[in-house]
């Protein structure tokens, strides 16, 4: 299993499969030929399919000016929905080099038949079942099994993880008007923290963590700088959460780098084990598996036990089990901010949950990962990013309409 820092990307949104994993791609083929006379690409599957909603062919163009963009929506390649094949050519047109590479989510990349495109394993266990057992037998937590594998530099890291959310959360509760594209979306994150700031107790937590969690989900969708966790499309329900634990009940920095090591120790086995790409597997895998890393993250902060804190991760996932993804005109909008706050909402209820009981329970987070992964798999390709199915389906009597939302 790979490093957290993996995981954790810091960029710009709006997409991590979409936007970051592509741009990535293109300077990685730069630098490799330098000497090219032109390039171009052919973007396959989901890529294709919502690639200029998630202004794939912006990050492209922005690593290699020029390059021809060719769109084939309807191929798929086996390996991964989200495929790309770069091509070289020379001055006098011959065919220097030839790469196909998959953005498989998160903004990490993959060739066929490859996990990674570069990185080796660090952690030598990678299923919680594992963890639990060590963690419980040698009095450890999770935060301590990740330092243990990642090494004490992991925490200037997260650090700046840790800075960059908070950073999201406060300049999308600053920010108004209208997210770009053509739904014509206004932002609610300010207007949320204000109506909540009314409330009292339970009202008014609610309505703070769904402020927060807009906030960074706005500023994803307007290309601001956000960090992956697992996604860009689902990066608003992790930092919503602790934003307001570390608001609220003033907890240290060095709790909250802790959380963030848990958190990111329940998507790294995701994404190990299954997906975090909703091209693969749906919405499950981005924002269902946020959740989960924010239930996990929520649990240790109130003190709860690995048992617990696994329980807790469990439940946010497995109530988001069968989540499709279909973003209305291939944006990252609708419905997928409204899905950050309400996860977030949801992991704080897991939490909750969790903290009534020992932890001991039937289904464990793992056997809930296959579940996952192969529900996904069994999901027809219309209702995976391809903005063909689902809310997605009559996406233009939704754009006829776009003052509904």
């Amino acid at each position: 299993m790979k490093t957290i820092r993996e995981l954790y990307r810091i960029g710009l949104g709006p997409s991590s499969s979409h936007t970051m994993g592509p741009r990535k791609a293109a300077e990685i083929f730069r630098e490799r030929h330098p000497e090219a006379s032109r390039m171009e690409v052919t973007l396959y599957g989901s890529l294709a399919a919502t690639g200029k909603g998630h202004m794939t062919d912006v990050a492209i163009m922005d690593a290699i000016p020029g390059i021809s963009i060719l769109w084939e929506p309807r191929t798929f390649l086996p390996f991964h929905p989200n495929g790309m094949k770069f091509r070289a050519f020379a001055s006098d047109d011959s065919l220097i080099e030839e790469w196909t590479v998959f953005s498989v989510g998160g903004g990490a990349l993959s060739e066929e038949g490859e996990q990674n495109c570069v990185l080796a394993d660090i952690y030598p266990m990678s299923t919680l079942t594992e963890i639990l057992a060590y963690c419980t037998s040698t009095g450890k937590s999770y935060w301590e099994y990740v330092e243990e594998c990642e090494g004490k530099e992991i925490w200037e890291y997260l650090h700046e993880v840790w800075e960059v959310m908070k950073s999201a959360v406060e300049r999308g509760l600053d920010a108004e008007g209208v997210l770009p594209g053509p739904l014509n979306l206004r932002r609610k994150a300010t207007s949320t923290y204000v109506k909540a700031s009314g409330y009292k107790d339970n009202l008014r937590t609610r309505g703070l963590v769904f402020s927060y969690a807009l906030a960074v989900s706005e500023e994803n969708a307007s290309g601001g700088k956000i960090v992956t966790a697992p996604t860009c499309g689902s990066c608003g329900v992790l930092p919503g959460v602790l934003y307001h634990l570390w608001k609220s009940k003033d907890f240290s920095e060095t709790r909250i780098l802790r959380a963030l090591a848990t958190a990111g120790l329940i998507g790294n086995i995701v994404k190990e084990n299954a997906s975090i790409s909703g091209a693969e597997v749906g919405c499950q895998g981005e924002v269902g598996v946020a959740c989960a890393m924010a239930a996990a993250a929520a649990n240790q902060l109130f003190g709860g036990s690995v048992a617990q804190i696994e329980y807790a991760a469990e439940m946010g996932l497995e109530h988001h089990l069968g989540m499709t993804c279909d973003p209305v005109c291939g944006l990252v909008q609708i419905p997928c901010i409204e899905r950050n706050a309400y996860a977030a909402a949801r992991a704080l209820d897991a939490n909750i949950y969790s903290t009534f009981t020992d932890g001991v329970h039937r289904v464990s987070f793992d056997k809930v990962v296959a579940v996952m992964k192969q529900t996904g798999h069994d999901l027809p390709s219309l209702y995976k990013e391809t903005a063909e199915g689902g809310l997605a389906k009559n996406y233009k009597q939704m754009y006829d309409k776009v003052n509904i939302e």
